[in-house]
């Protein structure tokens, strides 16, 4: 899910520093395979909602490629960072994730948008994973909020009651957290909260209003 442009980091500041980040956090606990979903609902198909849950993953990784490639279509340069395909945002555009497909917000002709969803499904499945990673997640804000109470939480234990103290431990815990949340919510994106749509396709793109009555196109996926 991305959030819209009003609450969205630096994203050229994410942009400039995100070979750090990712460096940072260049684990590779497990590296996709195009088998690996199939494989686990196959094994787990008696688990209640495994399948949407699959599906969800794929989707969200989806959706930011996408958000990424009509990015790349409104800059005249698109940087290209330690070899990897991260270029600026610049927040035209949001997204909203379902187990059926997503929802895109923003101005974009629909042929664009076509072209784009399946150049993203393209380009992810081709090996460019970090484009399943976006600054303006969802998840992000989650990690922030969780790491913040948290610190805070922690801050609150070890400092002296005095107010002073705490005010002090409070904004220790605020920048410590914020100083995190791009790394750590990066590191959630790629393992948790996303996975390489190895297993989608391209159902249909229609024009719809979401739940909460704001128009936005529909991505719709079938699982393959």
């Amino acid at each position: 899910m991305l959030w819209g442009s009003n609450v969205g980091m630096n994203t050229s500041t994410f942009a400039k520093d995100s070979h750090l980040s990712f460096d940072f956090f260049d684990l590779d606990l497990i590296s996709p395979s195009p088998t690996q979903d199939g494989d686990l609902l196959e094994r787990l198909s008696f688990v209640p909602g495994l399948k949407e849950i699959l599906i969800l993953r794929q989707v969200h990784a989806l959706e930011h490629a996408t958000v990424w490639i009509l990015s790349e279509s409104y800059s005249a340069v698109t940087p290209h960072i330690s070899g990897q395909n991260i270029g600026i945002d610049n927040q035209l555009h949001s997204g909203l994730s379902t187990e059926s497909g997503f929802f895109l917000y923003g101005e974009v002709n629909i042929s664009n948008l076509r072209r784009a969803v399946n150049l993203a499904l393209q380009r992810l499945t081709n090996g460019e994973w970090d484009l399943a990673v976006h600054p303006r997640c969802g998840t992000n804000a989650s990690v922030a909020m969780l790491l913040t109470a948290g610190l805070a939480v922690g801050m609150h234990l070890l400092l002296p009651r005095g107010p002073i103290e705490q005010l002090i431990g409070l904004g220790l815990a605020t920048t410590t957290a914020t100083e995190l949340t791009p790394d750590v919510g990066a590191f959630f994106q790629r393992y948790i909260t996303t996975a390489i749509p190895f297993n989608l396709g391209i159902e249909n793109i229609t024009q719809q209003y979401d739940a909460m009555g704001r128009k936005a196109y529909f991505v719709k996926v079938k699982w393959k």
